[in-house]
Formats: structure tokens, C-alpha cells, sequence
């Protein structure tokens, strides 16, 4: 069964470079994506559209870390939700997937692909 590609995906992600290249990558492979610099910019786009997925950073300087994982579980408990990072170590609590930077776009798109498969909030996770 083909994955839906409806489902609006959120990047949020400080760094320009990789919000840029994950907007595109996806784009190419036919999802519907936004973008976000901070949580702040995240906050607005929520509040604007239907997002399925936040693909977000950990560590932003703005509204991110412990602060943006509290405000992901109060406020969006519908969505599903991936951290990306760099710094997390596996051990670290954290009630979502964390995918850790470096990684391979094609690994991202398969679980993208999984959780637009699948109902329900975390669903493929």
C-alpha cells in the first residue's frame, strides 16, 4: 500500500541549511511541507494550518529544548512528532522518535511514509 502524500509535514529547525535541504528533499518526493526557523515560527504555523507530522530540532535557540517538548505534549497530542539531534543522547527521556543527526534522508522519508500509512496520533512510531 502507497503512503498517503497529503498529510502537511512541519520542519522546524534553526539551522538554514537543513530546514532547506529537508523542505526540498521531501518536496521532491511529492509531501506537502512548511517551515519553521523556531518554535516560535512553529507556534504560528500550527495555529494557520492542519499539520500531521512536526519533524522538529531539539535544540533551537529559540523556544526549544525541555520548553518546546512541554508545549509539543501539552498542546499538540494529535500530531505526530519526530525530534531531530545532534547533542541527545539515547538515553535521554523523551515521550517521541528522535532521529539523530547525521542521518539518511531516505530513512527519514520511510518513517514519513509509515506514519501517513497508518491512524492515529504516533502511529509507526
Amino acid at each position: 500500500m502507497e503512503a498517503r502524500k497529503d498529510g502537511l509535514i512541519l520542519i522546524v529547525e534553526d539551522e538554514d541549511a537543513i530546514r532547506l535541504t529537508l523542505r526540498d528533499y521531501l518536496r521532491k518526493k511529492g509531501y506537502q511541507v512548511l517551515v519553521a526557523s523556531d518554535g516560535v515560527g512553529a507556534i504560528k504555523q500550527l495555529l494557520d494550518f492542519n499539520i500531521e507530522i512536526i519533524l522538529t530540532d531539539y535544540r533551537m535557540d529559540i523556544l526549544g529544548g525541555d520548553y518546546w517538548i512541554k508545549f509539543l505534549k501539552k498542546y499538540c497530542p494529535d500530531k505526530h512528532i519526530i525530534i531531530t539531534s545532534g547533542f541527545l543522547r539515547p538515553d535521554f527521556d523523551i515521550p517521541y522518535e528522535v532521529i539523530y543527526k547525521p542521518f539518511d534522508y531516505s530513512d527519514l522519508e520511510k518513517k514519513v511514509q509509515n506514519i501517513l500509512s497508518l491512524d492515529g496520533p504516533h502511529a509507526g512510531i
